[in-house]
């Protein structure tokens, strides 16, 4: 308990934290302050402070799963806001030069489990997108659109900022009736079937995961489009044909860095020279970096935040010119809160799915995503790039034009 006493006396300055252990014994961290939260926890044995602090990775979130970490006053999203609101990455730490040998370390361990294959990578996509699909129709909005919202007032609901999101992204691809569209990593099929929709487009969609193919499949037939939205289970490196778009939306944070070459020299193989592609990923406020072990061991398997630097530098060998590059700082933030709070809304159907070790680590990741968001260095990057610099138009008057088209319907 001392080290953990000691790294707690360091860290919560604003907002308390009341700390109960297994004896019944309490300390108390930090002082009230105004927009901190204010939690109480207990830890259930005599072992979980040993537990914690000798795996700071992922021991904390492993026993709040098992039980092990009860939050007594507030909770899993209150406490996790804590810890990050009291070291929030703009307020810029450690800024001191790091040597070749940490680098080399942090890049190394960072890189290996980001080798993904083709059968690794469909591997990696069935331990997330092929779960139960109540699961996600529990705290989706319902177009199961699962990334990033775009909130044009923090007020909007999670069903108008995912229809603001996709209206968003339709309007930096430049549409025209008949185009043919890729859609990389396309999901649940909702943003195929919106540009179908919208813009009288042909898109293919192509994903790993047989659960969501199936959905999207379904999705288009019950619309009467199939014949113009399609959807395949292949991977976007065994594609071939030539495309007049390409979008892709969540997929990227997927790929790993040792692919990133090869994406990118895929997308320009498949995309028109005339053509333009949109990337919406999660991205880094920073530099390079490394997954958090927690996610990397129970949520995303193989999957890498990428920062601006490492996108556009894996790009730059095949040509693709960024001609549009946009930072959504908060916008993930509000997304999952309202997946976080929906989560808990439906706590017993969760639990009745999966079980209450499930239901922890889900709100967990989520509470751990949002905090990441408002006060850790992750955002989002929405990359614009095309093979010609006469593709698009020399101003960016034509994406608030086609944007408000489409929100007006």
């Amino acid at each position: 308990m001392a080290l953990m006493d000691r790294f707690l006396g360091r860290l919560i300055r604003q907002g308390t934290l009341q700390l109960t252990d297994h004896r019944g014994q309490t300390r108390s961290f930090g002082a009230p302050s105004p927009g901190f939260p204010d939690v109480a926890v207990r830890l259930a044995d005599a072992d979980v402070a040993r537990f914690i602090a000798l795996r700071p990775r992922l021991g904390a979130g492993e026993a709040y799963m098992d039980g092990r970490l009860v939050i007594e006053r507030g909770d899993i999203m209150q406490l996790i806001a804590l810890v990050r609101a009291n070291a929030p990455w703009d307020k810029g730490g450690d800024l001191q030069v790091h040597g070749p040998l940490r680098k080399l370390v942090k890049a190394i361990g960072g890189r290996i489990d980001q080798i993904n294959p083709a059968a690794r990578s469909q591997r990696n996509v069935a331990h997330h997108y092929d779960l139960d699909d109540r699961l996600y129709d529990l705290f989706l909005d319902a177009d199961k659109q699962y990334s990033c919202a775009y909130f044009t007032e923090p007020a909007n609901s999670l069903e108008q900022a995912q229809d603001d999101k996709k209206a968003h992204i339709a309007a930096k691809l430049a549409l025209k009736p008949g185009l043919k569209v890729l859609d990389i990593g396309c999901g649940w099929g909702g943003m195929a079937l919106y540009l179908n929709r919208v813009a009288d487009v042909d898109v293919l969609g192509i994903t790993l995961s047989h659960e969501q193919l199936k959905v999207a499949r379904r999705r288009a037939e019950e619309a009467g489009v199939a014949d113009r939205v399609r959807f395949e289970l292949i991977d976007y490196r065994a594609l071939t044909g030539t495309f007049d778009r390409i979008v892709s939306v969540g997929m990227f944070e997927h790929v790993g860095v040792p692919q990133y070459p090869t994406f990118f020299r895929q997308c320009r193989k498949l995309l028109a020279h005339d053509g333009v592609m949109l990337l919406h990923t999660i991205g880094r406020m920073g530099g390079p970096g490394a997954t958090d072990a927690f996610t990397s061991k129970y949520i995303f398997p193989g999957g890498y935040i990428p920062a601006l630097s490492e996108i556009i530098r894996a790009s730059e060998p095949s040509r693709l010119i960024a001609t549009d590059v946009e930072t959504l700082r908060l916008h993930y933030a509000h997304t999952l809160r309202l997946w976080y709070q929906r989560t808990v809304a439906k706590q017993a159907e969760i639990e009745a799915l999966y079980d209450a070790r499930f239901y922890r680590m889900w709100t967990f990741y989520l509470a751990g995503a949002t905090a990441a968001f408002e006060h850790g260095g992750m955002c989002n990057f929405q990359v614009q790039y095309a093979p010609s610099r006469h593709a698009l138009p020399i101003t960016r008057d034509y994406m608030a034009e086609a944007e408000s088209r489409y929100r007006s319907g």
